[in-house]
């Protein structure tokens, strides 16, 4: 069975918590942490923590995503806390060395994050009293090289991002259930979900102000999960992904994960043709070598616009004739597809978002 872990955002509260703990008179050093996930409680491990001075103290923990395929794993996280008169807010984040800032200068602390701070900790604060955390990945910036962070405008190091403390294996078959009992969930609060495949996708509808009680992460199981959201009573569900990802619907093929099927180059392809593209393009997309170099050459060939549209209305229909043969429902589904950069690329219908 496939271990569990938590995400980031859970170390740094952990790592926080400690160092406001030993701030206390005569506060020992405490080797574990509980934290309220909203909803369960969760002993998280401290790995060190001492006071600075008399104002100041420093937590370290290290990230455990358990069997999850992450980078940070074992990554240090620190946290450390000032306590100062009160201002006019009880608790000021700021964005240490490795934890990276929006483009904007903001820490790049996302609203789960900020809610598993405020919870954890609101209730520790006197009333005189805010604390000034700063959050620091001493391996943040170098771990950040690795990923397309900066291209979703994510600067100088990692972010505290995700809608769940639980760190769950995505890629593991036997926690499917476990992604639909969050569906399941998610749908009795609205019936127009939002599917994001992959974290990008979770930073892209983080961007166009979907809210999180419709965001439903897939892993690779989109068919199994669209199926369930028309069983569930589902009206809507918007497909939000990179192409190189989410285009293998338009292929048929309903799980993405590569190790069962990888067809996009040929998918591609067959949508350039379609487009009226000539045998060169077609040639110079198969000798790609990923999906978003044959998007440029696509691109440069003034043919990305027909193509991706074409290939949107696919998906979409796609997935609905999904859903109509194997769960005999009918489910509206629409589609957003963007690049590497995060820009969209093409929408199947204007987007608008009536947050419930």
């Amino acid at each position: 069975m496939a271990k569990t872990g938590y995400t980031l955002p859970v170390f740094a509260v952990a790592a926080a918590k400690a160092a406001l703990m030993v701030l206390s008179p005569g506060a020992e050093a405490p080797k574990t942490v509980t934290l309220d996930l909203m909803p369960e409680l969760v002993e998280i491990p401290i790995y060190q923590v001492a006071r600075l001075d008399g104002t100041s103290a420093l937590g370290i923990t290290r990230s455990d995503p358990g069997d999850n395929l992450d980078l940070t794993r074992n990554t240090p996280i620190w946290a450390r806390v000032i306590s100062t008169p009160r201002q006019s807010q009880p608790l000021i984040l700021e964005a240490g060395e490795g934890l990276g800032k929006t483009e904007t200068g903001e820490p790049a602390i996302y609203h789960y994050a900020r809610q598993l701070f405020e919870r954890n900790l609101f209730p520790l604060i006197p009333e005189d009293t805010t604390l000034i955390i700063s959050i620091i990945l001493p391996e943040g910036r170098q771990l950040a090289s690795r990923t397309s962070n900066a291209a979703f405008g994510i600067l100088e190091g990692l972010a505290l991002l995700g809608t769940s403390g639980i760190s769950q294996p995505l890629s593991a078959a036997d926690h499917l259930d476990e992604f639909r009992k969050i569906l399941q969930d998610k749908v009795k609060k609205s019936p127009h979900l939002t599917f994001c495949i992959g974290n990008n996708g979770l930073v892209v509808a983080q961007r166009l102000g979907i809210p999180e009680s419709a965001i439903v992460q897939t892993g690779n199981w989109i068919g199994a999960l669209l199926v369930e959201a028309g069983l569930r009573g589902a009206e809507s569900v918007l497909l939000l992904g990179y192409q190189g990802k989410l285009i293998k619907l338009a292929g048929g093929i309903f799980n993405t994960s590569s190790h069962i099927a990888d067809a996009k180059l040929e998918i591609l392809s067959a949508a350039v043709v379609r487009a009226g593209g000539d045998m060169a393009t077609v040639e110079a997309v198969l000798n790609c070598k990923t999906a978003d170099a044959a998007y440029f050459e696509i691109k440069e060939r003034g043919l990305a616009e027909l193509v991706f549209n074409n290939l949107a209305e696919k998906i979409s229909q796609n997935a609905q004739n999904y859903v109509k043969k194997y769960a005999d429902t009918a489910l509206e589904v629409s589609t957003i597809l963007f690049n590497r950069q995060g820009e969209i690329i093409t929408q199947t219908k204007p987007f608008v978002w009536d947050n419930p």
